[in-house]
């Protein structure tokens, strides 16, 4: 990349001015296109983000702030961002260090501050997150999180809705703060483009051709770990070279002027939907990784020396001086200035108050759209029709009547499309998922809005984000749950935390599909796992399981049909039973979360239990009446919520309780209904609560092995005898 070493250069004080020692500065108006007062201007946001940072340092040495990471030697490039993008028309997923670009594009120095000091009013997450995990509405910034990388898919999806609005028909045109020709920027630093992340976003965002604008700031480090570890050739920009429709160019990101030729080019190759763009900006920090952090221990005085001569506000400051844009004595009162604004703007961030500890739980879910209220049951006396259809069949009714209803649902995930090449459509019958759940909704709807993906946990749930960000819904699939585990990242630590961290500012209502359990003959380690209560422990993400279709049906559209990240566990054992089927009910049927069902009425015991075990439940019932024992049987339908009430009135009514799941016996979700049990209803028991669940193991291919690691309904009747005995 060409530099303007003319402008880069640093005068020493017995050389003269290019324009004269007598020149007035009044008179130099341009410099590159740029105007007096543009390049005043860049160097006071420069010099005003190294001042806050300066400032949070001081405040995190008084204990009057409690974290602290700089974006110091980023600020020239970031700059240069912010002036060739467009705030609250493009979307912006930055990361820590993008301080001066959210100056930049108009937050102010008391917003930055009153997230350090986790004050109420903070707008980026209202006290809930740490300073510089950057995030605003009115800006279109969208809320950052701590993992690296995470954010790169979602900007993608964000992208990714723009795509799909003008494909859809009925969006075309309608969708609020959409421009044709918006640009959807993420930034990360060198060491995440070692996440596997970095190079799912790059394939998608190449393959679609979407406007996303991929900023590298390369400061050499992450944290202690240099980039010739990190990278392969210690050059990101070389490696990334060979994706098709990829702008890719250097800049040196010290250089407040070269930056901006560099993503002008960029930013218009995305506007002129040529496809996305990546910058490598090599910058540098003169600050340790963060305040946690000291880089003495790993970096030479001569290297950090070097850095501190490449400082973007120094050399910039000099260029102004030098090229006669202003004098010394007005330059040192742009900076007086700024350290007055950032001083007053601590003092009234340092008072402002910080949220109420009773706020905590606002914001786990959504508090416009309650899933739990009556306006999700329709279920009493709903009429059915038409002959009784398997699981399969009510699920993929669902999705064709809510797809009808909504055209900003969108589905996706792998094998979900009827045929990808839609040229052979006409002469194929058509995948429609590994079990034909999504079966005939890309004929029904068309490609834009139901296709697959590429073999990518992580990819399918950080692009939904994005997509959900923007306003689409979707219904995505993870085509096994054994390998949720890639996409985990995403579900724990976004998905289920948009709204919550950013104070009800984001929301990301995405509905997941997953097919899950044993039972199978076959199905073996990598096919048969169950393990909700690893998600059911994640606040903010409602937990699904029906045990039947008709429970399928009315779940799904509820679940479609709320604000909430939804996990819709199907067991696949359950698909085509003959004893779960049911005729079709109307198209508004729902069933609101947190109501159990009593499959069976009993006056003994009780068994509380949900998925696969609830018919095997009822097989030992059966069995245990022959001996006299009335068993009442609860099928929880919902994990998150589940039905307190309904088992409260069960365990009141018979004393005795079983808790029987598919998951392992230790830390399954039963132990959660076991012990509240025992703390709350323990004067109410007339015998110890026993649970009936998996082995501590895995599922095993031979069938004498499975048997034996999954609970059986003769596992449950010998409970029932057991615990009746009591």
């Amino acid at each position: 990349m060409k530099t303007d070493t003319k402008v880069l250069k640093l005068v020493k004080r017995d050389e003269p001015l290019e324009n004269g020692p007598g020149v007035d500065v009044a008179e130099v108006t341009e410099h590159r296109g740029l105007s007096r007062a543009q390049m005043v201007h860049i160097y006071r946001t420069m010099y005003l983000s190294r001042r806050l940072d300066d400032k949070e340092i001081q405040l995190k040495g008084q204990n009057k702030i409690y974290f602290q990471i700089s974006g110091a030697g980023h600020e020239a490039v970031l700059v240069a961002a912010g002036m060739v993008l467009r705030p609250g028309y493009d979307w912006f997923y930055p990361y820590y260090r993008d301080r001066a670009l959210c100056l930049q594009l108009g937050m102010t120095p008391l917003e930055q501050l009153l997230a350090g000091v986790g004050a109420e009013k903070d707008p980026n997450s209202h006290g809930r997150q740490m300073p510089s995990h950057w995030g605003n509405r009115r800006l279109n910034i969208v809320s950052q999180s701590s993992p690296t990388g995470t954010q790169l898919l979602q900007a993608v999806g964000c992208a990714e809705a723009g795509y799909r609005f003008n494909l859809i028909d009925e969006l075309r045109g309608r969708v609020l703060n959409f421009h044709e020709d918006e640009v959807a920027y993420v930034s990360l630093g060198d060491g995440t483009t070692s996440e596997g992340e970095f190079w799912e976003a790059l394939n998608t965002a190449s393959n679609l051709k979407l406007p996303v604008f991929f900023l590298v700031e390369d400061n050499g480090y992450a944290i202690s770990v240099p980039v010739e570890v990190q990278t392969a050739g210690g050059d990101i920009s070389r490696l990334v070279q060979n994706f098709p429709n990829f702008f890719v160019e250097k800049c040196d990101g010290t250089d407040p002027l070269g930056s901006l030729d560099t993503l002008r080019r960029a930013v218009r190759h995305c506007r002129q939907r040529q496809g996305p763009a990546l910058v490598h900006a090599k910058v540098i920090r003169p600050y340790s990784h963060s305040l946690s952090d000291d880089e003495k221990l790993y970096r030479p005085d001569e290297e950090r020396t070097g850095d501190a001569e490449r400082d973007p506000v120094k050399r910039f400051g000099a260029v102004l001086v030098e090229e006669g844009f202003v004098s010394q004595e007005e330059l040192q009162r742009i900076k007086d200035e700024v350290d007055r604004e950032v001083n007053e703007a601590a003092d009234i961030a340092l008072a402002s108050p910080q949220p109420a500890p009773e706020t905590v739980i606002r914001y786990v879910f959504s508090p416009d759209v309650d899933p739990t209220s009556k306006d999700f049951d329709t279920e009493e006396n709903a009429p059915l029709s038409g002959g009784p259809g398997t699981m399969v069949d009510l699920i993929n009714r669902v999705l064709h009547t809510e797809m009808a209803r909504d055209p900003r649902i969108v589905v996706f995930g792998e094998d979900v499309a009827d045929c990808s090449r839609e040229n052979n459509l006409d002469r194929v019958k058509g995948k429609g998922g590994v079990f034909k759940v999504t079966a005939n909704l890309q004929r029904k709807f068309g490609s834009a809005r139901v296709f697959n993906s590429p073999l990518a946990e992580a990819n399918i749930i950080g692009r939904a984000i994005g997509m959900a960000t923007r306003g689409l819904k979707p219904v995505v699939e993870i085509q096994f749950f054994d390998y949720i585990w890639p996409a985990m990242h995403q579900i724990r630590n976004e998905l289920a935390l948009l709204r919550w961290r950013s104070g009800n500012e984001w929301k990301a209502p995405v509905v997941i599909r997953v097919p899950i359990g044993g039972y199978l003959k076959g199905g073996a380690i990598y096919h048969s796992q169950s393990g909700v209560s690893t998600f059911t422990q994640i606040p903010g993400l409602r937990a699904v399981f029906p045990s039947n279709a008709l429970d399928a049906n009315g779940l799904l559209r509820t679940a479609i049909r709320a604000d909430d990240p939804v996990l819709f566990f199907e067991h696949k054992h359950l698909y085509r039973q003959a004893y779960n089927k049911s005729p079709y009910p109307p198209d508004d049927f729902m069933i609101p979360f947190g109501k159990a069902r009593v499959v069976r009425e009993g006056e003994n015991l009780t068994i509380i239990t949900y998925g696969a075990l609830v018919q095997r439940s009822l097989v030992a019932a059966k069995q245990a009446e022959q001996q006299g024992i009335s068993v009442e049987i609860i099928d929880l339908r919902s994990l998150v919520p589940y039905d307190w009430k309904a088992i409260v009135a069960s365990v009141k009514k018979t004393n005795r309780v079983i808790v029987a799941h598919e998951d392992p016996l230790s830390f399954g979700f039963g132990a959660e209904i076991a012990a509240r049990i025992a703390d709350e209803l323990f004067e109410c028991l007339d015998a110890p609560v026993r649970r009936v669940c998996a082995l501590d193991t895995f599922v095993a291919y031979a069938p004498q092995l499975e048997d034996a690691i999954l609970p059986q309904a003769s596992d449950v009747a010998k409970a029932i005898v057991e615990l009746n005995r009591y």
